[in-house]
């Protein structure tokens, strides 16, 4: 039986690393992302069979497009991985910029977390991940004050579900992968420099398939992170913002 997987933000980064990945276990894929020259361009590498949707996940009707035009397919996996950053003062941010994230980081994951799961559920299997950031554990992030009040939201809406699925004793996976730095184009969109090694987008993305066959809730690639996101929560408030705060200032060279 043929089986397949959907990648949203597939044009660039983890999106790419997600589609060679499943790729390679056998899925034929579905990818979808605004630039449908770099969908096509990367679904000639691939040794699958590809379909390419382009959508502009901003906008909540093309979520929904997204969904109609895939939902008779016999999907398995779906990575909801769309999403970008940014990183400034609150107060001197760009308002449109800030509102298309929370457009896609949030509105758009939720719609399609929840358009997905409602299939798998009736289809009776599928792993869906969402790809969140070690930015959604920790209590706060100065500097990138949006983007990690966005990831919190898919972290922490992840872990909820998750247990709802547990408990419902549901055959579909629900996980949320958690990186730190990863060498890809974020921190181009974001308009930052790295203050941490970031990893290898393979080897981030090989560690979260293998650890969302094996059904782990909360993926965090390395030891580093995985130290930082289970002392941080337990730190004074006060600290751990502080001290996040003097990270993200150094993305911006202050």
């Amino acid at each position: 039986m043929e089986k397949w997987a959907v990648v949203t933000g597939a044009s660039s980064g983890l999106g790419v690393e997600f589609a060679k990945q499943m790729a390679k276990r056998g899925y034929k894929l579905i990818l979808t992302a605004r630039r449908e020259d770099r969908l096509q361009e990367l679904a000639k590498k691939l040794k699958t069979e590809c379909e390419i949707v382009t959508a502009d996940l901003s906008k909540g009707e093309e979520c929904f497009r997204l969904f109609e035009a895939v939902k008779d397919k016999p999907i398995e996996v779906f990575v909801n991985n769309a999403g970008f950053g940014d990183c400034n003062t609150f107060l001197d941010g760009n308002l449109n910029k800030e509102l298309d994230m929370i457009d896609v980081n949030v509105k758009a994951m939720h719609i399609l977390m929840k358009l997905f799961l409602q299939k798998f559920e009736k289809d009776g299997q599928g792993y869906l991940l969402n790809v969140a950031s070690c930015a959604g554990l920790l209590p706060g992030g100065p500097y990138m004050a949006t983007y990690y009040a966005t990831k919190a939201y898919v972290a922490s809406i992840t872990q909820a579900v998750a247990q709802e699925l547990k408990e419902s004793n549901s055959p579909v996976y629900l996980g949320a992968l958690c990186p730190g730095p990863v060498n890809t184009e974020f921190y181009d969109v974001a308009d930052v420099v790295f203050t941490l090694k970031g990893i290898s987008p393979k080897r981030c993305v090989k560690y979260a398939v293998d650890k969302m066959f094996r059904k782990k809730t909360v993926i965090v690639p390395t030891l580093l992170i995985k130290l930082l996101t289970t002392f941080a929560p337990i730190m004074p408030r006060k600290l751990c913002v502080a001290v996040t705060a003097g990270q993200q200032r150094r993305k911006l060279g202050k």
